[in-house]
């Protein structure tokens, strides 16, 4: 099943120049295009499937600070405010609810896990929380497991995939912004070692700086350019339910399963201890860079070996501008959903809380999550090729930050005062 989509219309014609082009129509690129257009900076985004086609739309629509990094932190900080002041920036509704984010521990040492994060963001006066299992069965009721514990942040929130960046997309259009959808950007072109513009499937548009924001797909474009982003791929399976009266309208975390309420009232629900990873030649040309991930994740990962890698085996990695991509190949990533994972997660989600025992499924789908060698995202220039800034890498957390994220991006390129610091998103921390 493919994930509904709000579908927005775009132009069709490009324009010959402009001062940025942002390559990607995901919430970060969007999020960046609609801040340089508040700062009525010419900005032209080009995508070539469809605006949040793919990750930023088939999250779980977490908003959390919870279990992200502590230098991470300050970024999903900068997003709540951002979240909650979006309806009234862009005139429409991104499904934002601070509703809380409870994560649940089963063990001793995952509880230990919890109360470690909790102590490394101390400084930073969060209203984060340990909770006893007494205070999970008030917060969430009609629980039947044991826990040892959890932690839990009211503060934190939802929003909705398939509204948000849709909605944010529009308000860019209304505000200036030039969105093109169904063009894929083939290189960069550059004058004295600067970028100069951008070639298209369409043609080329001149630009005096670019932004990369192509989550998985990254990785392949700047390596046509030399440039090597260690991101590696996997794939995260979801489902929606109809709507059911569910226990809570706190997002909660177990160990082996998720789930939030939607909108519209069903519950967003997925299997937390597991993802795919299908093995690609990446994972032998920079696997090695991983190593601490796979230490410490190892049981989380679903390795498998077999078409994925002959697929990606045949995909070319060097191409020139006047040449076919894997771009235009493939507009859309539409991984294959692991319906076993999606059992499993229900079947664990229905032995914690009863309650979902009769919920139906509406929809399902999977999307493809880049993830780098230390989980946080690459937010800056490329010193090498000047004139271009990636905001990329984003392991599966780039949706909740995402508004503050690509205002980031657009400092970055501004050349303007931060709205974070930009330090713990360097490209050379690698």
């Amino acid at each position: 099943m493919t994930k509904t989509l709000i579908p927005i219309t775009t132009r069709d014609e490009l324009p010959k120049s402009t001062s940025v082009v942002i390559i990607g129509g995901g919430i970060i690129g969007i999020s960046a295009a609609l801040t340089l257009a508040e700062r009525n900076i010419p900005v032209v985004l080009l995508e070539k499937g469809h605006i949040a086609g793919e990750q930023s739309s088939r999250n779980l629509g977490w908003i959390r600070k919870t279990s992200r990094h502590a230098n991470d932190v300050p970024l999903a900080i900068a997003a709540d405010t951002l979240w909650d002041h979006m309806p009234g920036r862009i005139g429409d509704d991104v499904g934002y609810k601070q509703a809380g984010i409870m994560f649940l521990a089963k063990t001793a040492e995952q509880m230990a896990l919890h109360e470690s994060w909790l102590k490394s963001v101390g400084a930073l006066e969060l209203d984060s929380k340990l909770l006893s299992p007494q205070a999970i069965d008030k917060l969430v009721p009609g629980g039947k497991a044991d826990w040892k514990g959890g932690i839990y942040t009211p503060s934190d929130g939802r929003g909705e995939p398939a509204l948000a960046t849709s909605a944010m997309a529009k308000a860019a259009i209304e505000k200036g912004a030039t969105l093109v959808q169904g063009c894929a950007v083939r290189m960069l072109t550059t004058a004295a070692g600067n970028v100069s513009g951008v070639v298209t499937e369409r043609g080329e548009i001149q630009c005096d700086q670019a932004l990369l924001a192509g989550g998985a797909w990254s990785r392949r474009f700047l390596g046509n350019h030399g440039v090597s982003l260690p991101t590696l791929p996997v794939v995260a399976s979801v489902l929606r339910t109809k709507p059911i009266e569910g226990p809570t309208d706190i997002a909660v975390g177990g160990p082996d399963f998720s789930f939030r309420k939607h909108q519209e009232g069903g519950f967003i629900i997925m299997q937390r201890g597991k993802v795919d990873a299908p093995l690609t030649l990446d994972h032998l040309k920079i696997g090695m860079k991983f190593t601490q991930q796979l230490c410490v994740g190892r049981d989380a990962l679903n390795i498998s070996f077999g078409k994925e890698f002959f697929r990606d085996l045949k995909t070319v990695r060097r191409w020139h501008g006047d040449k076919h991509t894997p771009f235009e190949h493939t507009r859309v990533q539409e991984p294959k959903v692991n319906h076993g994972l999606l059992k499993d997660a229900m079947h664990n989600t229905i032995n914690a809380w009863p309650i979902f025992k009769n919920a139906e499924i509406e929809e399902s789908w999977a999307g493809l999550i880049d993830v780098t060698p230390d989980s946080t995202p690459v937010i800056d220039h490329i010193q090498t090729i000047p004139g271009l800034t990636v905001a990329t890498g984003f392991s599966g957390h780039g949706f909740g930050t995402g508004p503050a994220a690509g205002q980031l991006a657009a400092d970055i390129i501004l050349n303007e005062n931060p709205i974070v610091d930009p330090s713990p998103y360097r490209f050379d921390r690698f």
